[in-house]
This record gives C-alpha cells, structure tokens and sequence, in this order.
C-alpha cells in the first residue's frame, strides 16, 4: 500500500533531521535530489511502507515520522501522530486524510546564521481531505499565529482546529481575534485552553465572537480570565448567536465574573453546553445562575462543579429548575451540598411536569435511605431521570448487592426463556426499531417496562455498558459471559457488554448467526 501526504502544511522552517532525526539548521547539499534525500520517500514523493513506521487499524494510520525536502533545501517535516484515514478504491492507496495530529511542530522562531528569524508559510490551501488539525502543546507563538492565520485564510475546508497549550498570550488573541471577525474561515470548533489568555484577550474575544456567527464549539478553558474578564465574555454572550458550546472552565470568576456570564446568557439563545467547572461562583453566582434557568430554554448541559455552592445556592438553582424546559444534564460535583440541598433539587425536579432533566451529578453526596425513596417518587413522573450520589447510608453490604444483581443476565434470562433474541427485546423498547436510541430515552424506556423490572442501579450499569460518548445507546452487539453472539458479519469490535476485553475479533464465515440479526 501507498500512502500519499497531502499538502505540505510546513515550509521554510530552517531546520532538517540529521542522522538521528533531530532538528538541525544545516541545508542539504544543493546538488542533493529533495525528493529521495530522506529514507522513505520515493521518487514521486510518496512515502514507502516498507520505510515508515506506521500500524493500520481500523481505517486510522499512526505515522511516525515523514519529512520531504523541497528545492530551496527547506524541510517539509512534520511529526504525525494519528491520521484518521479514508482508503481509496483504486489500488488501495491512502489519498485521503481526515485528520492530523502534528507533534511537535516547529512553529516558534528559529534564527538563521545571519540572526533572522525564518519565515513560516503554511500552504494548505488547495487541501480539501484534512478537516481537523491538532496542533496543541506546540510552542506556537506569535509568528507561528500569524502564519496559522494566513493558512486559514484560504483554507475552506478545515472545521476543527486545536491551538491549546501554546501560550499564545495577548498577541496571538489579537491575531486571532482579527481572524474571526471577518466571518470568512470554514471552522466551526476551535480549541483554545492553556494559552495564559488574561483580561484584555477575553475582550479582543468578545469584539470577536460578537461578530463571528461561525465557530460552534469553542474552549477557553485552563486561562486566566478573572472578574474583569467575565464582564467581556459575557457581553459576548449577550450578542453571539452562533456558539452551541462554550468551556471557561478552570480559569477565575468569582461572584461579579459570574454574575456578568449570567447576564449574557440570559440574552443568549443559541448555546446549548456549557462548562463553568473549577471557578469560584459561590452563592451569589448561582443565584444569578437560577434566574437563567428560569428564563433559557437553549441550554442543555451545565456544569459547575467545584464552584463553592452550598446549599443556599443550590435552593436559588432548584426555583429556577422549577420552571426550566430545556436542561438534561446538571452537574454539581464537589460542591459543599448536603443531603438537604441534593433533596431540594429532585423535588424541583417533580414539581416541574415539563422538565427534561436526565442526569444530575451530586457524587460526593452521602444520601439516606429516605433520600432514595424520595427519587423513587420522582423517577416514576420522570423516568428519565439518573442522580449519581456518594453512597447512602447505613446500607448493608447484602442488600447493595441485590441492587446489583447483573442486568445483562436478567436480559438474557428472559430472551431465553420466551425464546427471542436479545437484540429482539432491545428493539421492542424503541418505537422506530432502531439499534440506537439516546440515554435517556433508554432510560426511560427500561424503567417504564415490566418485562424485565430493573431498578435504577441496574439502569445505570446497563447504560454503562451500552452507551456511547456521543450520548446514544447502541445494543447493536451482545456479548455475555464468554458467549460471542453477532448480529453481523464483522461487526463486532470491542464489545461493550463484554465481560472481558475484546480488542480485535475474527470470525469464519460459519460463525454468523442468521437468526440474531
């Protein structure tokens, strides 16, 4: 097989590999052929199996090392780490990469002899295969932005791009900033945690994303944005229409920074994630944040763990959950919340007919025994509903394990016993038949049918071996104590309901069950 790189994404950066593939600013002889100077490149430029490190699994390729040379005795040379790949149907060769993860990039200055810095051009334009760029914890600095900016100029294909960790500071947010506001680049999700972006970035960021209606998911977690900060990002907020998601998690609001993100969002209509985790809210920021809930009826996910609440705040977010339509997954882990305030909130919960919550997340929560029949109560008007807590109190080891008798096996007993298939009884929990349906549907789903009664300890588990990162359940496989069922020809790959771990599997033809698809 042949793979082919295309693009050449670095150029002129004044340095080749010697022997040992380290960096040097030594030219190869002028009168030396660019194209086979470096092992593994043939004469078209195609890099050579037998040359490269590469394993292929899956349609993923992890390359790595490949380094082309071109006339003026500059490298191309950049360090692949993965490659999402799409094979061709001709000769089996790889033309078409999705993904690219380039470490390390050399993207900071490098002086030539003569002490100037080298100019870095980023020639990606007439690449339409490569749609995600990894580029994070790259030392990337201000010349290297300037040059990722012109690639992105005329580069209409590229959606995601991750820039994290490479302490762009206020010069590469400026840079940026003027980017974004002219609406013209194809991205859509930019990542940009760990760059020691402070107050004046977050306000060249609101000009930016007030503007931009682009970039769908953005990351400005792991900086340094305070009070002052929140102000901005919360203008921006205020005027932005096109961000579904948005992460300021780990950096430093307090009250007034929370209290101005609140007050953008309640003008905001379009974000539906968000993550404000590891900053200091308090009660006075999670008050504000319960008047948003009250009024949003765009947000779906919040998140704000680790923001000081206690039970005065959690009561001020249960009034706002009392009328919210909108949210399904409430996280407020490693808050000082009692049982007290844990009960406050899923009694909201059930005072709200319409509420769509799926998820809340008080784990460090120790609860009562009565706390469990209080959400028993709630779940059966919102069977959609999953709290994880701490542990509840004084019970015994015997009956937490008869909470936690394996679910797969009651499955399993009753297919065999009504002689059907297991994919059979998954089917008939959803309406359209499908193999796939979303958590809490399937939630809601198994609680509400009585043809094996499982509790919410056994939902859970159940959920924790069939779903997804994407959030969707998928019962399209069944695997059960050693016992290997296929719903088709070579479709099993690392089965989740299986007790052991199934990296890779092979079948004979003869393997395949008819009567399981």
């Amino acid at each position: 097989m042949v793979m082919r790189l295309h693009s050449h994404l670095i150029k002129g950066l004044g340095f080749v590999p010697d022997s040992e593939g380290n960096a040097t600013t030594k030219k190869p002889p002028h009168n030396t052929c660019p194209l086979t100077a470096e092992p593994g490149l043939g004469p078209s430029g195609h890099m050579r199996k037998e040359d490269c490190q590469s394993h292929q699994e899956g349609g993923r390729l992890a390359v790595a090392r490949s380094t082309r040379v071109d006339h003026n005795g500059c490298v191309r040379s950049w360090n692949v780490e993965e490659m999402n790949l799409k094979p061709s149907q001709q000769h089996g060769t790889v033309t078409r990469p999705s993904t690219v993860r380039l470490r390390p990039l050399w993207l900071y200055k490098k002086r030539s002899q003569a002490g100037r810095a080298q100019k870095q051009t980023w020639r990606s334009k007439s690449n339409t295969s490569v749609v995600t760029l990894e580029l994070a914890d790259n030392c990337i600095m201000e010349e290297g932005t300037l040059s990722l900016v012109q690639m992105l100029q005329e580069n209409y294909y590229l959606q995601d791009l991750n820039i994290s960790n490479n302490d762009l500071g206020l010069k590469g947010a400026s840079t940026i900033s003027e980017f974004l506001q002219r609406n013209t680049s194809s991205l859509l999700n930019l990542q940009l945690s760990g760059n020691n972006f402070k107050d004046e970035s977050a306000e060249l960021f609101c000009q930016a994303f007030s503007a931009n209606y682009r970039i769908k998911t953005l990351d400005l977690s792991h900086n340094e944005f305070s009070d002052k900060g929140g102000e901005h990002l919360g203008q921006m907020l205020a005027l932005n229409i096109g961000l579904q998601s948005l992460d300021l998690s780990w950096n430093q609001f307090h009250t007034q920074g929370a209290v101005a993100l609140c007050n953008g969002l309640r003008a905001n209509v379009t974000l539906q994630k968000l993550d404000l985790s590891m900053n200091g809210f308090g009660n006075e920021g999670a008050t504000a944040l319960g008047e948003v809930l009250r009024l949003n009826n765009s947000l779906v996910y919040i998140d704000v763990s680790s923001n000081d609440i206690s039970n005065e705040g959690v009561i001020k977010i249960s009034k706002g959950l009392e009328f919210n339509e909108s949210l399904k997954v409430l996280k407020l882990f490693l808050n000082p919340v009692s049982m007290d305030g844990a009960t406050l909130l899923i009694l909201s919960i059930k005072r709200n007919p319409k509420s769509k919550m799926e998820e809340i997340d008080i784990s460090n929560v120790l609860v009562s025994e009565q706390f469990v029949k209080i959400l028993d109560g709630v779940c059966a008007i919102h069977p959609q509903l999953d709290v994880t807590y701490k542990a509840v109190q004084g019970f015994s080891a015997k009956k937490e394990l008869l909470l936690w008798t394996n679910p797969m096996k009651l499955i399993q007993s009753y297919a065999d016993q009504h002689q059907i298939t297991v994919i059979d009884f998954f089917k008939s929990l959803n309406p359209n038949g499908r193999m796939m349906m979303s958590v809490g549907d399937f939630r809601k789903a198994m609680i509400q049918q009585d043809k094996v009664p499982m509790n919410l300890y056994q939902v859970r588990e159940l959920i924790k071996k069939l779903a997804e990162k994407t959030g969707m359940v998928n019962f399209s496989c069944w695997c059960l104590g050693g016992t290997l069922r296929i719903m088709e020809p070579g479709g099993i790959k690392n089965c989740g309901l299986c007790y052991g771990s199934i990296k890779t599997a092979k079948f004979s033809p003869d393997a395949f069950n008819a009567s399981l698809a």
